[in-house]
């Protein structure tokens, strides 16, 4: 799923190859998928996107955004897998968009359970979109100490250390993905209440963030997704649901896997306790 470490790849990949190709031919879907989502009826993006020249690629949160001339945006959303193809490469057999380039390569637009694939001029008053691109992310300087916790000031100190993390978009591209190894790196329990966590904790929690998602990208994006060639990344995750019946890569014990605030956390109850008086 696009979150934080692949927007920031995708993009950065992307932008490399795509900056200053023209759009040739726009092929709607040849498999329709009811859980992809367009931004109105996608048998215009053909006379909307043809003819426009990709000017530059750029990823916010959980988007990656496909800028053109004529003020155009050809935008992605978590769930959606964007792919590049070579013009010696075969077609895939299916997919929800394919976009031609003026060099013979193409682009593959591929849902698996749900994505979202929108086009549009000027302004998309998408909220998620909207807060992506003026929030600022965990990869600014600015994204300090003070600005951290004017966040958590802003919060009910009743929720939870995920909740604060991965829930009403506070940070956008922050999901359940990336929030369990963040959570694991800085020693804190995903149902831990925020009001227990004290002054160094938090200090740990903001390096863990920064310092969790830079270790991602710096790797090529977790090896439990793919980049813009569809290759795996080299950050090896080590809490997902592909590792989470093996022993704590710290500690030895079981990881826990459980429900919660619709989906699932990974733990180890050795390296991140829950304090066992929470009066809240």
């Amino acid at each position: 799923m696009l979150e934080i470490p692949e927007s920031t790849i995708i993009s950065r990949q992307a932008d490399s190859i795509l900056s200053g190709r023209k759009i040739v031919q726009v092929l709607p879907a040849n498999s329709p998928h009811k859980f992809t989502w367009y931004n109105g009826n996608p048998a215009n993006y053909p006379s909307l996107l043809t003819g426009r020249r990709i000017e530059t690629v750029k990823g916010y949160g959980a988007f990656v955004d496909l800028i053109m001339d004529r003020d155009t945006h050809l935008l992605i959303g978590d769930g959606t897998i964007m792919k590049y193809y070579s013009p010696e490469e075969n077609c895939p057999g299916k997919y929800q968009q394919l976009i031609l380039l003026d060099d013979g390569s193409f682009l593959v637009f591929t849902v698996a359970m749900y994505g979202g694939i929108y086009a549009f001029q000027g302004e998309y008053a998408n909220p998620y979109y909207q807060g992506s691109i003026h929030k600022l992310s965990p990869l600014d300087q600015r994204f300090d100490e003070a600005y951290f916790e004017a966040m958590i000031g802003n919060t009910k100190k009743t929720i939870s250390a995920k909740a604060l993390l991965a829930t009403e978009q506070r940070i956008p591209g922050l999901g359940n993905g990336v929030l369990q190894d963040i959570l694991f790196h800085a020693g804190i329990h995903p149902k831990r209440k925020i009001s227990t966590l004290n002054g160094m904790e938090k200090a740990d929690l903001l390096y863990s963030i920064k310092g969790t998602l830079n270790r991602m990208i710096e790797l090529g994006g977790r090896d439990t997704e793919k980049d813009f060639w569809g290759n795996w990344g080299g950050y090896r995750v080590l809490l997902s649901q592909k590792t989470f019946k093996k022993p704590c890569p710290r500690c030895g014990q079981e990881i826990i896997r459980e429900a919660y605030l619709g989906g699932s956390v990974y733990y180890c109850p050795q390296c991140q306790p829950l304090p066992a008086i929470n009066p809240f």
